[in-house]
């Protein structure tokens, strides 16, 4: 709708999604450090406040400096989410419940993006296409009420037992001690090949996602002949089956923790086996049925949501909690830095060839990661 009405070209397109990511890379960096500061119920209760606010103010852009403006806020507010949620994670769950735990937060992008595709263009077409920044941005102050109502750290959290503190607290042993603090601390956390296997697997498998929710809409237009009626038809069916691949990770990865695979094997087995499904992306392009395409892409994203839940897992796996939303900060700059650049290259080579090429990229992409993975992380001894 927005193209349309302000004339965008997919490269425009891109501008304005890669501004977003470019903020949403950096804050990803100095967010990670933010929240190891000031705590996780804190941290993201500022940051959904401000990324709130944005929201509803976008709803006032009129131009592609003024989308990429607002994106690039929005990018902001929202970077602090995954490090907060991981953080949250590795302070609430012994490491063999970690994985499910992580599959259940990031399963929310894509329950998220399941109802946007289905709520957002109804009240695009019924109230305007502004309104529908305004939905957004109210919905995310809904949420900020509840986490402050709900959320507490463990040791003064009301509703939790001795027991369960206790219970919490046996899994929560630091496989790994920093006791550099400051530049050191950065220094030493350079030297560890289990921080680069981390940020090349999340760097190389990220833009997948951003590929897939920044630009299935605009692909069932242009490829598929899709109205926005039909697109909110359909577009939301892959982000169920990303859902269902958040939980597949999840619960392989724990099944196999439980039959006596050490933690960090079984997760990097559960990322090379999907590997396989997000090959399905690949032919997507090229199929004549855009059902079959559909399907197609449902079972890469099926695939990549498997694979993305180990990714969030490890650093929680790998790392103490003093130094997690650190390392999964310097994994999301990564990611949103080449999810930037991929997303800037889908817009120039689908204003100048078509979508065949991001398609085959999204589709290998993951091989590489899970290889770096494979040759550079292993479990650390516990000190």
């Amino acid at each position: 709708m927005l193209a349309s009405q302000y004339h965008f070209s997919h490269s425009d397109l891109g501008r304005i999604l890669g501004a977003f990511q470019i903020s949403y890379a950096i804050t990803w960096l100095v967010g990670g450090i933010f929240l190891d500061a000031v705590g996780t119920r804190l941290g993201l209760a500022l940051a959904v406040c401000f990324w709130s606010v944005v929201n509803i103010f976008t709803g006032f852009a009129s131009s592609v400096s003024g989308f990429a403006s607002f994106r690039f806020l929005l990018g902001i507010g929202e970077g602090l989410n995954w490090p907060g949620a991981s953080k949250t994670v590795a302070e609430w769950f012994p490491s063999q419940e970690r994985s499910v735990a992580v599959a259940i937060f990031d399963s929310g992008s894509s329950v998220g993006g399941a109802l946007a595709a289905l709520v957002i263009p109804w009240i695009a077409l019924t109230f305007g296409w502004r309104w529908s920044f305004v939905f957004s941005g109210a919905l995310g102050l809904v949420w900020l009420a509840m986490w402050l109502r709900i959320y507490r750290p463990l040791d003064r959290h009301p509703s939790v037992s001795p027991e369960e503190v206790a219970h919490i607290r046996a899994g929560l042993e630091p496989t790994l001690k920093f006791r550099a603090r400051g530049v050191a601390r950065w220094l030493e956390l350079m030297k560890s090949p289990n921080v680069w296997g981390i940020v090349l697997g999340r760097g190389l498998t990220d833009p997948i996602w951003w590929f897939y929710i920044f630009w299935l809409p605009q692909y069932l237009s242009d490829a598929r002949g899709f109205s926005l009626k039909r697109i909110a038809l359909f577009a939301w069916i892959p982000f169920v089956a990303a859902d269902l691949g958040n939980f597949t990770g999840g619960f392989l990865s724990g099944y196999c923790i439980r039959r006596g695979i050490p933690v960090i094997r079984a997760r990097m087995w559960v990322c090379a086996i999907s590997c396989l499904p997000i090959l399905a992306g690949i032919p997507a392009a090229r199929v004549h049925s855009a059902y079959s395409a559909l399907a197609l892409i449902c079972i890469a994203l099926w695939g990549y949501a498997s694979w993305s839940t180990m990714g969030l897992t490890m650093p929680s796996d790998l790392f103490p909690q003093d130094v997690v939303a650190t390392v999964t900060g310097l994994s999301g700059f990564a990611a949103g830095l080449a999810g930037a650049a991929f997303t800037f290259a889908v817009g120039f080579l689908v204003d100048r060839f078509s979508y065949g090429p991001a398609f085959l990229v999204a589709g290998l992409l993951p091989i590489v990661a899970t290889a770096s993975l494979f040759l550079l992380i292993s479990a650390p001894t516990k000190a």
